[in-house]
Order: C-alpha cells, then sequence, then structure tokens
C-alpha cells in the first residue's frame, strides 16, 4: 500500500488533550508500528475497525463544485482523538491506519480551471488515480477482515470504496446513499455526482439505494436512467418524507434495508444532505443530525454493512471560529455507527 501515509502513535499523542481522570480514544486506538507489514498488521489485531482519511477535493472541482473537503480528515481525526473512551465505546476497537497520499494529486490541481475543458479533462484523469488508491486500500483493509471507516473528500471516492468491497467479498455490492442527489450522472469523465453510477456501469454495484433526494436537484435524465433501472436502482425524496409527509422515515429506513439486504452493503453519507453544513454544495434545508444518526445507527447494526463512508463536509468553508464543529460531527457518526455495528459477526 505505497498510496498511504500511516499514522503513528506520536502522531496521535500530538492532537490528544490528556486530561487527569479521564481516558481519550487517542490514549487507547491503535496504529500500525513502524516497520510492520499493515495486512499483516490487520489480520492479526482483535480491533474491528480501521481509519482511513481521504484528503482530497478534486472529484468536487471536477463536477463544478467548491472546494474544502479535503480539510474534513484532519479535522475529524483530533475530534475522535478526543473522545472520552468508556462503557459505551471504545478506542482501542479502531485501527487509525492514516490517510491516502494524494499530496501530489492536490498539487496538480492548484491552478487547474474547471470552466476548462483541457483541465476538466486531466482533472478527471487525477480522480481516477485516486480511484486506484482508495479500492486498493479498501481491497486489503476488508480483505484483512476488518470494516474501513472512511472520512473526508469528494462523493467521488463512493467509486473506490464500492470496487475495493466488491474484489474484496468476490461479488458486485450494493449501497446505501443519504444524499441530497444521486451521484448517478452520465459517464462523463470521472468525478463526485458520478461515482455510483460507474461503479453500476463496471459491475461493482448491484443495487443502490438514494435516500432523501432533493427534488429540486436531480435532473429529468437521472430521473428516467433510474426509472429503466428500478429493479436495482431505487429511491425516496427529502421532499415526500419531510415536506409533504407522503411517507414515514422509519418505514423508509424498513424499505430500503429490504431491498440492499439481500447482500454486504456499503453506507455512503453525504454532508450535503444536511442544512447549515459547511459542504460543496451546501443547503438550508435537509435532515436534521439527530435523523442522520438513527439512520447510520439503523443500518450499521445490520451484519452486512461493510464499510461507512462520511464525505462532502468542508471544514475550511465553514466559521473560522467553529470549522472544529465538522470534525465533532463526524466524531458522532463514527461512534453511533461502531456502537451499533459492534455486536454484529
Amino acid at each position: 500500500m505505497e498510496k498511504l501515509l500511516p499514522f503513528t502513535m506520536n502522531d496521535l499523542a500530538k492532537i490528544t488533550n490528556h486530561r487527569s481522570g479521564e481516558i481519550k480514544f487517542g490514549e487507547k486506538m491503535l496504529t500500525v508500528p513502524k516497520g510492520v507489514d499493515v495486512v499483516t498488521f490487520l489480520q492479526n489485531s482483535e480491533a474491528k475497525y480501521v481509519l482511513i482519511g481521504i484528503p482530497e477535493d478534486i472529484g468536487v472541482r471536477a463536477n463544478f463544485g467548491r472546494p474544502g473537503a479535503a480539510s474534513a480528515w484532519d479535522t475529524a481525526i483530533k475530534s475522535i482523538a478526543n473522545i472520552q473512551h468508556n462503557r459505551f465505546c471504545k478506542g482501542n476497537q479502531i485501527i487509525v491506519l492514516g490517510q491516502v497520499n494524494v499530496c501530489e494529486e492536490m498539487k496538480e490541481v492548484e491552478h487547474l480551471d474547471f470552466h476548462d475543458i483541457d483541465d476538466r479533462s486531466k482533472l478527471s484523469q487525477l480522480v481516477e488515480k485516486i480511484d486506484k488508491d482508495v479500492s486498493h486500500i479498501i481491497f486489503n483493509i476488508i480483505k484483512s477482515g476488518k470494516t474501513p471507516i472512511i472520512i473526508g473528500g469528494g462523493h467521488n471516492n463512493s467509486y473506490g470504496n464500492i470496487k475495493g468491497t466488491a474484489l474484496a467479498k468476490g461479488k458486485s455490492v450494493n449501497a446505501i446513499n443519504f444524499d441530497a442527489h444521486s451521484d448517478f450522472r452520465i459517464l462523463e469523465g470521472r468525478h463526485s455526482g458520478n461515482g455510483f453510477s460507474y461503479a453500476y456501469e463496471e459491475g461493482f454495484l448491484k443495487k443502490y439505494f438514494i435516500f432523501g433526494l432533493h427534488e429540486n436537484y436531480t435532473s429529468k435524465s437521472v430521473l428516467d436512467l433510474i426509472k429503466k433501472t428500478e429493479d436495482r436502482v431505487r429511491y425516496n425524496t427529502y421532499d415526500s418524507l419531510a415536506i409533504r409527509k407522503e411517507k414515514d422515515f422509519n418505514q423508509e429506513m424498513i424499505s430500503a434495508l429490504e431491498f440492499i439486504n439481500t447482500d454486504f452493503f456499503g453506507i455512503e453519507i453525504d454532508l450535503d444532505a444536511l442544512p447549515n453544513i459547511a459542504s460543496s454544495a451546501m443547503t438550508l434545508s435537509g435532515f436534521s443530525i439527530e435523523e442522520l444518526r438513527q439512520f447510520i445507527s439503523f443500518f450499521g447494526k445490520n451484519k452486512n454493512a461493510a464499510y461507512i463512508h462520511i464525505c462532502e463536509g468542508a471544514p475550511d468553508l465553514g466559521e473560522e471560529k467553529n470549522n472544529h464543529l465538522i470534525g465533532k460531527l463526524i466524531g458522532y457518526l463514527v461512534t453511533d455507527f461502531i456502537k451499533a455495528n459492534n455486536n454484529t459477526n
């Protein structure tokens, strides 16, 4: 895994705020010791969950979005390190693997203009490079018997998550996506708006459910495409659930689970589905944080849940004095997943 930047015990110590009488996650989480083979360590560790960061926003740029998602991993790991280790959730269940090394790719995009056709092509090519690195790392984590918790980056990384999981499981997998957008757009070159459609087209994604689509921001062409593939791709809308009250939130979660629970599935969370959360496509209308936490808890407790990916949060686009809050939010979502998932085999 040469494209992995490992996280060390020293890195953890630097971000953990030690306090007398308290035990923080940062004092208990595991890292791969220097000189030890990563895969061997994962296979032999009793910890079930592996934290991996993707500090990029290249796919977002290629999709005409606002950059900033690259900052989520750094903010999130600082918050996670300072969660209390107690009877409800224990830090020693987690291996902090590190981050995908996207330093070169991020340097390359600094002066690219996504409005320029040639530059957009370069952006898509860089996304494809990251796809390969993400899928390789996810493959190794799952093949080692662990559950990846992927933080940061654009939703383009859903492709690498799904591909890596499918290759590790030896068959196509399913996905549930809590999102205002389908990310099931046409195959026009890779970006954050078509990770699922590429994974579907290439046979890695079998069944796909989009939970809470915003009707105002879903094109007719995407709706037509989903209708043609409704045996394998389904959705509900935020408007039908929360505005018109035509559908019940809890019942819809049950229906979505019945649809995807036929195989292993990934849980994809796009933070732009929440109001007032700094992201590339920030919204003022959407589900509450409590509803998202309930969603993660509901799907996380299923034995077929193969990974969770929390993406598109952009602390750099938030309030300067409170940009740590997105990291704190991600910390809640990570522990909600672990608490729900911990008793599954």
